[in-house]
């Protein structure tokens, strides 16, 4: 049964809706949980994916996280076997600075809901192809990154010009959360509700807003992350 590697780098922060997906094309989905201290594998050991995922820590925190420095050797690895990529959050971040772009603070942070916008490059790509040109995505991030060389920009949102890229035909950073569920909202905000209030924020309204987008929003991924998990049996 062919495999995938996901880089899972807070408890919360799952696969979510993708886990079923990628089940359904006959992919196992192989967490390293780095939250609890488990090694990133050196080499992609035949996995035909990789899929990283978000974590509260930042890209230039490598000292306190030397992690994020094996996770971007494995990156990288990934990208040079031309073998299909995801960064989603910090993953996306990640995925960024291992081609070579500038990851940093944006003015404000981003958390909860908020309108994203595709351009129109993404027509072309995996990530549009049949998503409506503007939808709500559900965001936690402080930072943002310059796009990388030869990167396409495929959306933006009002406080972040590069919400995601492709690079290559193989290769997406997302910074918004499009694989959430309820429950990974609700663990969200349990465990990061300091951050939220610190903003001024309400738990009790990011979670409410389930109800009113987060259906919509996985309607829009599905796509995708099946067009995803078929790329990765390509190969």
């Amino acid at each position: 049964m062919a495999k995938i590697w996901v880089l899972q780098n807070a408890q919360p922060e799952n696969l979510g809706i993708i886990a079923q997906i990628v089940q359904s094309y006959g992919i196992t989905a192989e967490y390293v949980r780095t939250f609890a201290g488990e090694p990133v594998p050196r080499y992609m050991d035949g996995a035909v994916g990789l899929i990283v995922l978000g974590g509260p820590m930042s890209v230039y925190e490598n000292n306190h996280y030397p992690f994020l420095n094996d996770a971007m050797r494995l990156i990288d690895q990934a990208i040079k076997e031309q073998k299909p990529v995801l960064g989603i959050c910090l993953g996306s971040q990640l995925l960024a600075a291992t081609l070579g772009a500038n990851v940093y603070p944006n003015k404000e942070k981003e958390i909860g809901w908020h309108s994203i916008k595709l351009a129109a490059a993404a027509r072309d790509t995996l990530l549009g192809a049949d998503m409506a040109p503007s939808f709500m995505g559900f965001h936690w991030h402080s930072d943002i990154f310059d796009l990388p060389d030869g990167a396409k920009n495929l959306a933006s949102s009002a406080l972040t010009p590069h919400q995601a890229f492709s690079y290559a035909t193989n290769v997406y950073g997302v910074l918004f959360h499009m694989e959430v569920t309820r429950q990974i909202v609700g663990d969200m905000v349990d465990q990061f509700a300091a951050e939220v209030h610190a903003l001024g924020l309400s738990t009790e309204d990011i979670t409410a807003g389930c109800a009113e987008h987060i259906e919509t929003l996985n309607n829009h991924a599905r796509l995708f992350y099946q067009n995803w998990a078929a790329l990765c049996l390509q190969n």
